[in-house]
């Protein structure tokens, strides 16, 4: 026993120290460029095939091909990744959403391009570079650890990739070159994936497709080291290894056993789920949101020529019709991806799991052999089969409510290799199964007409996803999260209401895939296909549905017409670029030809302009007169009262004057938002001090003090954006100190942001009546008032807001807000990027608001704007209020110390 202890451990080792070799390589390059490398196991792959090529196929010796590959070839590839790849990214300020798709490209690329230079074929020839024994792969690991430690703590170079981890542009303005960093961090990433590769690939299967995803799965190690600690990687990766290699001992019988097996196989697959799914979430600084553009509308006729495309496959024959059966399944498939990534802008990486999941219920619901289930017609047994798989889209949803960018990338991941790993890739689950289609569609091309049909569908519950209510709310979530939670969009249900629908959807393409090809192949849901899918998706136009079908034609049209590989190597391709067409090839083709076409700006005749004012005699509205009648009617237009009479003529507010009149008898002060006893810190810093602070019912209340003073923590607190670690926030009486910042949205607290919180590829309409739709109270013409107000009324409601100039996003995100019926209003820095006449009437509206009864809170750095707008004046330091009044006495003190505002 134990000598058979002894051996496992060896062999445990063994695998151990190939994993802890893959975790240094990603934290070095993470801890160099912010990247998780997804293509590191791609790297391996290509390296390991080419010391194949060198010593097998060309005769070389081993200690050459060694070095050609892992001391000249692998730091290449990285040198040139860094340097033609993501360097670009960097300079042109692409999200980081962007520099996963491109690192996920490149995995898709290498691997196509492996399939188109060597075959889909595996290999077992491969030499050993080290000897099976396990010392020497674990002398290696270590070695190289302690190593690379030892370069980061005592060098130069390693003061510099400290410097550059902790701040990048705070480095560079110290003199570190950071492309010379990055590039260093990618060069020995890229060596240790070649050394794993040359490791690995003697004792595991060397194809296009394994070996990859076999590295990949060990990406467990360096999440569980949290992306910064070699040793903790190392450890990790050891004790995985010799415990994975320890379970094979274990032979229980009964139900138990494959399951048992199951895991024992594919401990680290376990551990990636953990790691993913249940550690604290890791890429902080890569859970950014991403730069929204607007929608780039469809072509004229696109569809027209898109619906004869697909017509076109019924008056095919034989083997051209049997492989176009599978365009309108991958495109079911690819919608769900669409409804996920670009309605919702979240990244899932496990759609094939749903689909696969689609394909198998439908075959075991079909053969009777689901429990608890009869058997069931094949088209019955398929819309079973998506009514099971949609509630486990809540696998990846409810992740995705607390992670975004990285971290919801590898939790995806995680769940979608998990499926195929403990699910498809078992014999109890798979075997003997066979799909059929249903009665009357049996022949090919009756069953692509039902397949035609069944895209419909989808195309259909898709368009529905996008317009009205949920439309928008869906759009305001991908372009800006925290803006949609403060226009009171429910973000957390949404999140899962994209998730189900795109895993109904997955569900549905994957079961027409299974029919079409008439049995469940496990090899069609491959974890590797669902990189490519999701890549092939966002280089076509992520929120496009004519794109998802062109993805789906090009996707099985090259594999099917040339040679293995061709489809994984354009779609890479097309990926590695994305940061230069982030809106898709059609995009960029637009871009391009617009700046060419000369500009030529079209002029209205006198005769001309004399039609338009008649016909249109109030457009365009000048923005001094749009603030003039808003102040007058923002009392009874804006904000509708609950205990509004229903007469559809009210008496005229008063014309907006002093501020002393929110102050008279008939309108008393009262304390709407309290805040008490407030404490919040950011690890061991101190932000708030237990503040104390009242806003008070149609009063203006302003926050100063220098920057770090703990302004803006206390107005996420107020938000809801940050919960405190003790105190109290209350409206009214009401304690709301743990409700989500969209809930007291709909409580009547409605905010702006310091950086402009807009719907980029919404118009400036539809930006106002999100704020609407979810607001406190609901008002058909909330929307009108609002755009009346602040000049918005005019042709730039129907313009979508990226690109706008700051002033007029200014105004188009305090639409949102007035348009929700707000009873607080947080304003921060509401005057930034404003002009002086954009100041001016900004105050007009402010002060006609307060004059309502509206309690506003503003946190700003312009004191005169200050002292002209507050009835209060409280001054913040250290996190502390230290001073508090009215806004003479304060900001005249305030000067007088010289403190900066």
């Amino acid at each position: 026993m134990s000598s058979l202890t002894y051996d496992l451990t060896l062999a445990g080792l063994s695998v151990g120290s190939a994993a802890a070799l893959t975790g240094i390589g990603l934290i070095v390059t993470y801890r160099a460029t912010g990247v998780l490398n997804f293509a590191h196991g791609a790297i391996a792959m290509v390296c390991a095939y080419v010391l194949r090529q060198c010593v097998v196929e060309w005769g070389w010796p081993l200690w050459l091909g060694a070095v050609v590959t892992l001391l000249f070839l692998a730091p290449a590839i990285g040198v040139l990744l860094e340097r033609f790849v993501f360097r670009p990214l960097s300079v042109l300020g692409s999200d980081p959403a962007q520099t996963l798709v491109a690192s996920i490209g490149l995995f898709v690329l290498l691997v196509g391009g492996a399939a188109l230079v060597w075959g889909q074929g595996a290999r077992d020839d491969v030499p050993e570079l080290v000897p099976s024994d396990p010392w020497g792969q674990l002398t290696v690991a270590l070695v190289l650890a302690a190593g690379v430690g030892s370069v980061i703590r005592w060098t130069r170079f390693g003061r510099e990739l400290r410097a550059v981890v902790d701040d990048r542009q705070l480095a560079v303005l110290g003199g570190i070159d950071a492309d010379r960093v990055a590039a260093a961090g990618w060069a020995f990433g890229s060596f240790t994936a070649g050394l794993t590769g040359v490791l690995l690939a003697p004792y595991v299967r060397l194809d296009p497709y394994g070996l990859p995803l076999l590295v990949m799965e060990v990406v467990a190690v360096a999440v569980a080291a949290r992306m910064r600690s070699l040793p903790v990687a190392v450890v990790v990766a050891l004790g995985i290894g010799v415990a994975q290699s320890q379970l094979t001992r274990l032979h229980p019988s009964g139900w138990g056993e494959p399951l048992l097996q199951a895991v024992g196989a594919n401990l680290f697959v376990v551990a990636l789920l953990v790691a993913a799914l249940v550690l604290p979430r890791i890429g902080t600084r890569d859970a950014l949101p991403r730069t929204a553009t607007a929608r780039v509308p469809t072509p004229q006729g696109a569809w027209i020529v898109a619906v004869v495309l697909f017509l076109l496959p019924l008056g095919f024959a034989g083997s051209d019709l049997h492989t176009s059966v599978q365009v309108p399944a991958l495109g079911v498939i690819l919608l769900s991806l669409v409804v996920v990534t670009g309605r919702g802008g979240q990244i899932s990486l496990g759609q094939a799991a749903y689909a696969g999941l689609g394909a198998l219920f439908t075959a075991l619901l079909a053969a009777g052999r689901f429990p608890g289930l009869p058997r069931m017609p094949e088209l019955a047994a398929l819309a079973v089969a998506v009514v099971l798989v949609a509630p486990l889209g809540l696998l990846t949803g409810w992740p995705a409510i607390s992670r975004r960018g990285l971290a919801l990338a590898l939790a995806t991941f995680a769940v979608g290799v998990g499926v195929s790993r403990f699910v498809f890739a078992q014999p109890y689950a798979v075997s003997g199964l066979s799909l059929g289609r249903p009665a009357g569609f049996d022949g090919d091309r009756a069953y692509y007409v039902l397949e035609l049909g069944l895209l419909s569908a989808a195309l259909l519950a898709a368009r529905l996803l996008r317009r009205g209510r949920t439309g928008r709310a869906l759009a305001a979530m991908r372009d800006h999260e925290a803006g949609a939670s403060a226009a009171g969009v429910q973000v957390p249900s949404l999140k899962l209401l994209a998730f189900v629908s795109g895993a109904a959807l997955a569900a549905l393409g994957g079961g027409m895939l299974g029919m079409g090809l008439r049995a469940f192949d496990a090899g069609a849901y491959d974890p590797v296909r669902g990189l490519l899918w999701f890549a092939a998706v966002v280089v076509l136009g992520a929120d496009s549905t004519l794109g998802a079908l062109a993805a789906a034609a090009l996707l099985v049209g090259l594999d099917a017409g040339a040679r293995g590989g061709v489809a994984a190597a354009l779609v890479g391709v097309l990926a590695v670029l994305v940061g230069r067409f982030p809106g898709g090839p059609y995009e960029a083709l637009r871009t391009a030809t617009a700046r060419l076409r000369p500009a030529r700006r079209a002029r209205l005749t006198p005769l001309g302009a004399r039609v338009r004012r008649r016909l249109r005699p109030g457009e365009p509205e000048s923005r001094a007169r749009a603030v003039a009648v808003g102040a007058t009617a923002v009392a009874g237009a804006v904000r509708p009262r609950e205990d509004r009479s229903s007469s559809t003529s009210a008496p005229p507010a008063p014309p907006a004057g002093p501020r002393r009149l929110a102050l008279s008898p008939h309108a008393p002060v009262s304390p709407l938002l309290t805040a008490r006893r407030l404490h919040a810190r950011y690890g061991g810093f101190t932000a708030l001090d237990g503040v104390d602070l009242e806003v008070g019912s149609g009063r203006i209340t302003a926050v100063v003090g220098p920057n770090g003073a703990g302004k803006s923590t206390l107005f996420h607190c107020l938000a809801g954006t940050l919960r405190p670690a003790r105190g109290q926030v209350l409206l009214g009486q009401r304690d709301i100190t743990r409700l989500a910042a969209h809930a007291r949205t709909r409580l009547g607290i409605s905010r702006t942001f310091q950086q402009l919180a807009v719907f980029p590829s919404l118009t400036v309409a539809e930006n106002v009546r999100v704020g609407a739709e979810q607001g406190r109270i609901t008002d058909p013409g909330a929307v009108e008032r609002a755009l009346r107000l602040l000049a918005l009324d005019g042709p730039v409601r129907t313009v979508p807001a990226a690109g706008l100039p700051t002033g007029t996003l200014r105004r188009i995100e305090l639409a949102r807000a007035l348009a929700g019926s707000p009873r607080v209003l947080l304003l921060d820095e509401p005057a930034a990027g404003l002009d002086t006449a954009e100041v001016t009437a900004l105050s007009r509206v402010l002060k006609a608001l307060a004059a309502d009864g509206t309690a506003l809170l503003v946190v700003e750095h312009d004191l005169d704007l200050v002292a002209d707008l507050a009835d209060v004046v409280h001054v913040m330091t250290a996190g502390r209020i230290v001073a508090s009044g009215p806004p003479d006495r304060v900001l005249d003190a305030l000067g007088a110390q010289e403190t900066p505002a």
